[in-house]
């Protein structure tokens, strides 16, 4: 899933990025209210995390343009206001869901499924294309009912590439996506999981193809029943 986080303390900000990423999302951080309202116009987003207090245009009013704008993206507001009537003020100006700092990040990971799983209508938190299930909650992979041995930085890519199966991934889009698994990647390693992705979904009815000089794409095999 692609995620916009906007952050101006850059401390939380890491500590948010990486905790993110190791649940398998894509993370964009912005950290000033005009590049976040710059970005939800630009770019298709999953969901937005969003502090309130930011420089130059403050959350409140990035999140009244989103709504003006009618877009769905989900919304969950970060921030230490602890009136009653703030939280209300948020909801109603378009906000999905609140979550008052600080927090424990095992509480944000639960509300960013949370609101994942609604706005994706994965009443199960899975993802399912044609043969392969992905267990969001039990970070496994199924083919039919066979379970399918995955590292977690597979099954991570794994759902990058389901969740925009049909559509070319570049290799800089997994190495956002990985961002925080390794300090000093190798420059193969987007190359090492591609090839073991492969041949362990060599039986799904899935073909994960390299489009030279863009990236990877996944499509159902011709003539294949997905």
């Amino acid at each position: 899933m692609r995620v916009l986080l906007v952050e101006d303390d850059q401390l939380l900000a890491d500590a948010l990025r990486l905790a993110l990423s190791q649940a398998a999302h894509q993370v964009d951080v912005v950290d000033d209210g005009e590049l976040a309202d710059q970005a939800l116009r630009d770019a298709s987003y999953d969901l937005a995390v969003l502090d309130i207090g930011l420089p130059n245009m403050n959350g409140r009013d990035v999140l009244r343009r989103l709504r003006q704008r009618n877009a769905g993206t989900p919304v969950l507001v970060l921030s230490a206001l602890e009136r009653l009537e703030d939280r209300v003020e948020l909801l109603n100006l378009g906000a999905d869901d609140f979550l008052q700092k600080p927090f424990h990040l095992s509480e944000l990971d639960a509300r960013v499924k949370a609101l994942l799983r609604r706005a994706h209508r994965h009443a199960k938190n899975e993802v399912e294309l044609g043969r392969i299930r992905l267990d969001m909650d039990a970070r496994r992979c199924f083919v039919d009912q066979v379970a399918v041995d995955l590292t977690a930085r597979e099954f991570a890519v794994l759902e990058l590439l389901l969740l925009r199966a049909g559509r070319v991934i570049t290799r800089s889009q997994i190495l956002d996506l990985l961002y925080g698994w390794e300090d000093n990647q190798a420059t193969n390693t987007v190359e090492v999981l591609v090839y073991r992705l492969r041949k362990k979904l060599d039986f799904s009815g899935w073909d994960l193809k390299t489009i030279r000089g863009m990236g990877y794409l996944l499509e159902v095999h011709r003539g294949s029943i997905g």
